[in-house]
């Protein structure tokens, strides 16, 4: 499905989540696929079948997927909305952490630029 890091300092669960998510946001995942079977996926992966479904977890606690028994893990109807009000909760925390440590608002303004180029480009962080 696609390729994990495993020398990053990012947990592999975490990855998961975040390229799944990624892929769901972008239109590559659409409503109901199906994801592949927890095994399966860690087989491909390389990965723990246990990190795979504490993945699969996370990602259906967040409302990014649903699991019918017998079945499997299917994308759920995405609110756009959600995921707008939750990014800018996070930036809010990242933000003030930023100013707790003495970042200057121009500095972050600077990154954030930065951080907009790059994504217009394709680059990762």
């Amino acid at each position: 499905m696609f390729s994990i890091d495993l020398t990053s300092r990012v947990p592999i669960y975490e990855q998961i989540c975040k390229k799944i998510t990624e892929l769901v946001l972008n239109g590559t995942l659409s409503e109901n696929d199906q994801l592949p079977s927890v095994r399966s996926f860690a087989k491909d992966s390389g990965v723990n079948p246990n990190t795979v479904a504490k993945a699969y977890q996370e990602l259906e606690r967040n409302g990014i997927i649903y699991s019918v028994p017998g079945r499997g893990s299917f994308i759920a109807k995405q609110k756009m909305e959600e995921f707008k009000n939750n990014a800018l909760a996070n930036f809010d925390i990242a933000a003030v952490s930023a100013f707790d440590v003495g970042i200057p608002p121009d500095e972050l303004k600077k990154r954030i630029d930065k951080i907009h180029d790059n994504y217009r480009k394709g680059k990762q962080l």
